[in-house]
């Protein structure tokens, strides 16, 4: 029997894309016309038989097609057992035998693709090999093509070619572009002041808003204005507070919560360097291009600045940049701890970029060192966060110590001396690659703002001003008056200091902080919610949201100054909640949007459920929710990692309910209740935190992989002195590569974690998270998409 069967009218998914010479580059997505379901006969239905010799993935003969066959074909079928579920089927409108006849088409198309070898597909098996989930979702879209994207006619093809031109994103914003704006740019290194004068402009304003990365940011902002006399509303993705019996002029918020259809005198955007995210730099993009402000400070780095003015002639908006130099300096010290815990000293704050890593030195520093160390990253709840801020900050208690992850970077005003790297190298889902310089410089740069911190905590009352006295000395902006500092050079003590905790990172971070970070090129875009619903339009009902947003962003045509961002979360988002009927474009567009992960199954779950009471327009009662884990809150206190977690999970999963009642307040009308249970889920957090005890087989087995990775990596030099040696050559060329031997490095890694597997199944789920490369920082994600568009 032939692999292909008798041609049909229509070409095949991958015969469709394979007959067409192209002249440009092939894109990542291919722009394919399948044939409508009104034309397929029963006359000779293809039934479907994994047994049967017909099916090329079930042939033994085409084993050795390609090493790639097997993964391919495992893929598939995790793919298949989701989409044979009656719902699923359902929800494309195929019976089973239309789903039959067509999977047996879509097999034998990815069978002559795997045949053909193209070099994106070795790139998408490499990917899944390294557990990222590309090759999953580049299988779904191409079947969704097959099966219900339609045939469109010629017309059809151009328009939407005219929704998807995202070239001029200036033009989404008219009444913007009506004023005359002055941007003012205040650039400089952390610690710098950058945002101080910024700050100051605000307060002189009757009208104004300032927009942070970060709700611990966004809330001091909000408190300051607030003491200095200045009514002032805060709005942030799972937060509103107006001020009482007036209107609010003054706004401080998260920046995907920008009001684009307000007038105001002045505009703070914090942190513009963020433009250039791969995930939330549309925000950014869409609060510069947006904001109706006759006069924008912009705050951050100054590898920003040559985007930012070509972004302002493109609008025609005039621009000022004011530069700033770091106020205390910071110095790399010329030694390491060489892995000596009996080396740190009062405010040191180690950095680790793994939630398991992070445990197991808090929990090695007070075995060696007899005092408390607290505890900082992403996951944590930012109230939590805070609070382990001022017990580190107090000096007048046993909390000597920080192990943080880079969630230091920014929102936290921390008491730190000396910032010690535990590790110089991360993973980022594909291979182990060096930090970036400019996340070595934010994260070093958090050291010497130690004396600014004591000094919240000891000024004289008489003072302080009742404004000062209001803000939290543990949230930081970059504000710290200029004026307030000495003209000559700080004394040494209040300097800041940067090492590592082993010898083998210290010339990775010399070299770091010699070097100055690549400029920014491009701003982040993300395809606003209007020509979402307009390119919705052309696609029959039922189709995939997935699809549809995979399909706009291979149509769209993009400013070369531009990026379009990234669509993961939105996508896991979209394929969990497809299933749910009755939710209109906007709704799912609002959902795609909620700060939830998909990895874990309750948490899939659990947004099935919201969704489902959005679509019915029943009500969304928190106790009525059967999938949120209350009883979390029942068990006995724990001082294990899985108790916390299981803590964690619930206080991620209220935020996503408080989240969607601010955009479906007539669905979750238990706001009050769901802010008390937040709260109470924060003190057991923090209870947790302060009995933590951490696995002593799982600090073992964390010392033993840390240092099997340093020998796979470069030799480190004989002496501190020669910093200049050929070790540090290597890891010059490494880093200007932008990747370390990652194959050496994770083959490493790999076997260490399969022995340990082997002798320890109760900590398999540590080793997972270690290898797997998660950063803790993953519950910053972006809010909803703005709807005034």
């Amino acid at each position: 029997m032939p692999l292909l069967p008798a041609r049909r009218n229509s070409l095949c998914l991958i015969c469709s894309f394979a007959a067409r010479s192209r002249s440009h580059p092939p894109r990542l997505l291919p722009r394919i016309q399948a044939a409508q379901r009104s034309q397929r006969s029963d006359s000779k239905p293809l039934s479907f038989n994994p047994l049967k010799q017909n099916n090329p993935f079930r042939s033994g003969a085409h084993r050795s097609i390609s090493p790639s066959f097997d993964i391919v074909r495992a893929k598939l079928d995790i793919i298949r057992r989701e989409f044979v579920k009656p719902e699923f089927l359902d929800s494309l409108q195929l019976s089973a035998k239309e789903f039959d006849e067509e999977w047996l088409t879509f097999e034998r198309s990815i069978s002559l693709w795997i045949k053909q070898a193209p070099p994106e597909l070795v790139s998408l098996v490499g990917e899944a090999k390294r557990r990222k989930a590309t090759l999953e979702t580049r299988l779904r879209y191409m079947f969704y093509a097959q099966a219900c994207g339609g045939r469109f006619t010629t017309a059809e093809l151009e328009h939407q070619k005219e929704v998807a031109d995202l070239r001029y994103p200036a033009e989404w914003y008219p009444a913007t572009r009506e004023i005359t704006r002055t941007i003012h740019m205040h650039v400089g290194p952390t610690n710098s002041g950058k945002t101080y004068h910024a700050l100051k402009r605000l307060e002189q304003v009757d009208s104004g808003i300032y927009l942070g990365p970060l709700r611990l940011l966004a809330h001091e902002v909000y408190t300051r204005l607030n003491a200095k006399g200045k009514p002032c509303a805060l709005v942030t993705g799972e937060e509103q507070r107006m001020p009482d019996d007036t209107r609010a002029n003054m706004y401080s918020c998260t920046v995907e919560m920008a009001p684009l259809n307000t007038k105001f005198d002045v505009a703070v955007i914090d942190e513009i360097q963020m433009i250039s995210h791969k995930e939330r730099g549309w925000a950014w993009t869409q609060a510069f291009l947006g904001l109706q402000a006759k006069e924008i400070h912009l705050c951050g780095e100054a590898r920003t600045v040559p985007l930012m003015r070509e972004l302002c002639a493109l609008v025609g908006d005039k621009v000022h940049v004011h530069e700033y130099e770091r106020l205390t300096p910071l110095e790399v010290q010329s030694q390491s701890l060489r892995g000596n815990l009996n080396k740190l000293e009062k405010g040191d704050c180690i950095v680790a970029f793994t939630v398991l890593g992070i445990h197991a030195l808090r929990s090695e520093v007070e075995k060696k060192t007899g005092k408390k160390c607290a505890i900082v990253y992403g996951s944590l709840p930012p109230e939590t966060r805070a609070q382990q801020a001022r017990l580190f900050n107090d000096p007048d208690n046993d909390y000597d110590f920080l192990v943080a992850s880079d969630a230091i970077g920014m929102g936290l005003n921390l008491a730190i001396k000396r910032v010690i790297f535990e590790s110089t190298v991360k993973s980022n889902g594909l291979a182990y690659v060096p930090l970036q310089i400019s996340e070595i410089k934010q994260i070093a740069g958090r050291a010497g703002r130690y004396k600014t911190a004591h000094q919240a905590t000891t000024t004289d009352s008489e003072q302080t001003s009742i404004a000062d006295r209001a803000v939290d000395p543990a949230i930081g902006l970059d504000d710290k008056q200029p004026d307030a500092v000495e003209a000559k050079r700080p004394e040494a003590k209040t300097a800041g200091w940067v090492t590592t905790l082993d010898h083998v990172d210290l010339a990775n971070l010399k070299l770091g902080m010699k070097r100055e970070p690549e400029q920014i090129n491009s701003a982040g875009l993300f395809p606003p919610s209007l020509i979402v619903e307009r390119f919705a339009n052309y696609f029959p009902p039922g189709t995939p949201f997935s699809y549809i947003m995979l399909r706009l962003h291979e149509f769209s045509e993009i400013h070369p100054r531009f990026h379009l961002c990234e669509l993961k979360d939105q996508l896991a988002i979209a394929d969990n909640i497809h299933t749910v009927k009755g939710l209109s474009i906007q709704d799912r567009i609002i959902i795609c949007a909620a700060p939830i992960s998909m990895r874990d199954p309750h948490e899939r779950k659990f947004l099935r459920q919201l969704a489902a009471c959005i679509a019915e327009g029943k009500s969304g009662s928190l106790l009525d929710l059967d999938t949120l884990p209350l009883g979390t809150m029942d068990l006995p206190p724990s001082g294990d990692r899985s108790y916390l977690y299981q803590l964690e999970q619930l206080h991620k999963m209220i935020v996503c309910y408080l989240w969607l009642s601010y955009r479906f307040p007539n669905v979750f009308t238990t706001r009050s209740l769901a802010n008390y249970t937040k709260k109470l889920v924060e003190d057991q957090i923090e209870k947790t935190l302060n009995d933590f005890s951490f696995i002593e087989q799982a600090r073992l087995r964390m010392n033993a992989m840390r240092g099997q990775a340093r020998k796979a990596m470069a030799a480190e030099p004989e002496d501190e002195d020669e910093v200049d040696g050929p070790a540090v050559a290597t890891l010059k060329q490494q880093i200007a590569a932008n990747r370390y031997p990652d194959n050496l490095l994770a083959s490493k890694l790999d076997s260490l974690a399969a022995e340990h597997e082997k002798r320890n199944s109760k900590l398999s789920d540590e080793v997972d998270e270690l290898l797997q490369g998660r950063t803790p920082d993953e519950a910053s994600r972006h809010d909803v998409i703005q709807t005034s568009h």
